[in-house]
């Protein structure tokens, strides 16, 4: 995929780049895998804010992706690739031989024409969806399974891919995009490859106009706003005040960890993303 530039007639299109959109093969998607996607606002069910920043965009139409990749032992063919609003990586859409159509996400190196498949006998190629237990050492895998048959949660953003290390007992131990290593069960599946669209954070937004596109609000600084809306705020000038950053109500807001000592899966993970 291409990036692609401006010519610089205003200061936010001397920035702003784009993707060409050459490896798009439909401009609509399948009709019987969408569903309708409804704005909250950042607001619960009581119509409380429980998440600053979030409203307006642009209206969207989700994409029902096959993230199980439970066809198992029924080729497929790649019909169309697809943009999906919700995600950053694209998307194709399958045709499969008893007739259903399923979106996946599209890896790297596959293209309309390709033959995937899922199960135990699928070949080690892009596309195809194996458990871990029926992958060599060394594979490249994404849209990753946590738990056997709840359907791929980790490694699905654009360009990401996690490699298979080695494998011990029930467990194989799996080097995440972050650096991590850590275990997981055998049974669970993955597909082989790399997430495509990689270029995707080549990409400059340009303006503040195409994050409000995206549904995304502007944030104010904590520092810049008065006394009464923010710990961090007031002063004369300029003040940094020597406080450690804080939430608007009072909580740590860096260097503050949040997950819970003695949670059943840290014993799952072997070295952390942040140790050197």
């Amino acid at each position: 995929m291409s990036i692609k530039q401006y010519k610089p007639y205003t200061p936010g299109r001397r920035q702003m780049t784009i993707q060409g959109r050459e490896d798009i093969t439909a401009d609509r998607p399948e009709r019987s895998l969408t569903a309708p996607l409804r704005k909250s606002g950042g607001r619960n069910n009581t119509g409380r804010v429980t998440m600053r920043h979030i409203g307006g965009g642009h209206r969207r139409t989700y994409r029902i992706v096959d993230f199980r990749r439970d066809k198992l032992g029924i080729p497929g063919k790649v019909a169309t690739i697809e943009y999906d609003p919700s995600r950053n990586a694209r998307i194709a859409l399958v045709n499969y031989a008893d007739g259903e159509k399923r979106y996946i996400l599209l890896p790297k190196g596959v293209g309309v024409g390709d033959r995937i498949h899922a199960g135990p006998d699928a070949d080690i190629t892009p596309g195809n969806a194996l458990k871990l237990k029926d992958m060599p050492v060394g594979t490249v895998v994404h849209n990753l399974e946590l738990e056997p048959g709840r359907g791929g949660k980790l490694v699905r953003a654009a360009g990401t891919s996690a490699q298979l290390m080695a494998k011990e007992g029930k467990y194989a131990y799996l080097r995440m995009p972050s650096g991590e290593l850590r275990l997981i069960l055998q049974e669970c599946m993955a597909t082989v490859g790399q997430v495509g669209n990689e270029d995707y954070e080549n990409i400059s937004l340009g303006k503040a106009g195409k994050n409000r596109w995206k549904g995304r609000r502007p944030k104010v600084r904590g520092m810049v706003m008065n006394p009464v809306d923010h710990p961090m705020g007031g002063g004369e000038g300029k003040s940094k005040g020597n406080k450690h950053p804080l939430s608007p109500w009072g909580t740590p807001a860096k260097g503050y960890r949040t997950r819970r000592r003695g949670k059943p899966s840290d014993r799952l993970i072997v070295r952390r993303r942040y140790e050197k």
